[in-house]
């Protein structure tokens, strides 16, 4: 698996390709600078979107083919249908950006999960702060279409219960998760933009 590769490779037509390019780039340098091991996934989440649409897909990066598409919930002190608050910080119930790695499924108080841990400075302290993948009953397009927006969770990436446990078995134990938004400090700061793939070392 190249670790240059480009957004054009992959039949993805709901996710932005600037975001892809920066996931991928993202996860280049994450892998040549030691901070992660080859991964065969990497997800993409785009908090730029509404809560209301599909903003969380899984690529597979050996086929290059994306294996889900979905609705995927923010934290409540991120805001409403839109997320634009983020933060690392304990009890801020604010979603965080950047690359974390996907590491083992446990069954806790949120049912399946999937423990998250941070690379960046914007989200170091997700194993700390529980950040996880796991199902939750107020992600659904029901939801979406009665409140205008989907349920909020404390900070982690919430997915409808119908597909979360395939999701985080597909995912678990090594796969990249890069959570993006427009935001120009962590774009600036961020290790595995701002620094390594500015300089083109993916």
């Amino acid at each position: 698996m190249p670790l240059a590769m480009a957004a054009s490779q992959f039949d993805a037509p709901h996710l932005n390709p600037n975001v892809l390019q920066l996931a991928l780039n993202a996860t280049g340098c994450a892998v040549v600078g030691g901070a992660a091991d080859l991964p065969r996934t990497l997800t993409v989440i785009d908090y730029s979107r509404a809560s209301t649409k599909p903003r969380f897909w899984v690529i597979d990066l050996v086929t290059r083919e994306v294996l889900f598409e979905e609705l995927v919930a923010h934290g409540s002190g991120s805001g409403d249908n839109f997320a634009t608050r983020f933060s690392n910080d304990a009890d801020s119930h604010q979603s965080s950006l950047g690359l974390f790695v996907a590491e083992d499924a446990y069954t806790g108080k949120n049912g399946y999960s999937l423990r998250l841990r941070g690379l960046e400075p914007s989200n170091d302290r997700a194993l700390e702060r529980a950040i996880v993948i796991h199902g939750a009953p107020y992600v659904s397009h029901q939801s979406a279409a009665t409140l205008g927006r989907l349920g909020r969770s404390w900070g982690c990436p919430a997915l409808r219960p119908d597909v979360a446990a395939e999701i985080i078995d597909r995912v678990k134990g090594g796969g990249l998760i890069f959570a993006y938004y427009p935001d120009k400090t962590w774009l600036g700061e961020s290790p595995f933009i701002g620094g390594c793939a500015a300089h083109g070392r993916t």
